[in-house]
């Protein structure tokens, strides 16, 4: 079983070709890592497979439903959430109030604005960011939040719209050593304990490393690797193109 599946996958750019014939699975609770240097075509997968770029060719399937092409909300609706390089909450509202937001997005109920937020799933939102360790700050401003819970605050965003396919974007990028390393577990524990299917960027190569379950590698916009950390350490390719280069940011 798969929950995402991604065939033959184009795009192009004015005569530059940013994707090229690109195809992987993804399974339920896997972690999958795509990586490359700079301009290999990540955030460019990342964007047509949430929706935010139309692929010139190929197929993107999550479970059995065709998704190809679909705009970002209707991706969202059928179950994929995505987590941003930059953050993106609001700063003025307290963290619960933020995952609150979310689910009555999520439930089509914005409407229910209208009535005070305080009420409105807030035993869902305490639950979700007790999952993430977050309780204890459920009542301070996202504004004032330091930047790795800021982190962890976008990753409860993303969840309350109970998605099975999520797409973190260098998700630990900014942060600090030993917080890179707490949100990673988190989100292995998800992936473990509810069959989430995650797949990420990510220009720390200890964190490749240490999470995927497998790595995907893209250079100039196409697979030249995929497999377990050990295949792709010893990979010659990537050994030459990435790993061997003294790069350590990733590429979009």
């Amino acid at each position: 079983m798969t929950i995402l599946s991604v065939a033959g996958l184009r795009k192009s750019f004015g005569g530059v070709q940013a994707v090229t014939d690109v195809s992987f699975t993804v399974a339920p609770g896997e972690m999958l890592a795509l990586i490359g240097p700079n301009g290999a075509g990540k955030s460019t997968c990342f964007n047509m497979l949430n929706g935010q770029i139309r692929p010139d060719a190929g197929t993107i399937h999550l479970g059995p439903l065709d998704i190809t092409g679909l705009p970002p909300r209707r991706v969202a609706r059928q179950g994929v959430g995505r987590t941003f390089q930059i953050t993106a909450t609001f700063a003025s509202m307290t963290v619960r109030e933020n995952v609150q937001l979310a689910f009555l997005a999520h439930h089509r109920r914005i409407w229910h604005l209208l009535r005070p937020l305080a009420a409105q799933y807030r035993a869902e939102a305490d639950t979700l960011l007790d999952r993430l360790d977050m309780l204890p700050q459920a009542d301070r401003a996202a504004g004032i939040l330091a930047y790795g819970d800021l982190k962890r605050l976008e990753l409860a965003v993303a969840l309350a719209g109970q998605p099975r396919l999520l797409l973190m974007d260098e998700p630990t990028a900014g942060m600090a050593p030993a917080e890179r390393v707490a949100l990673m577990r988190l989100a292995r524990d998800l992936a473990t304990t509810t069959g989430l299917a995650i797949l990420f960027t990510e220009h720390d190569m200890d964190v490749v490393f240490g999470t995927a379950d497998r790595i995907l590698v893209l250079n100039r916009g196409a697979l030249i690797a995929a497999g377990d950390a050990a295949a792709i350490r010893a990979n010659h390719a990537v050994r030459a193109v990435y790993l061997g280069s003294g790069t350590t940011t990733g590429g979009h």
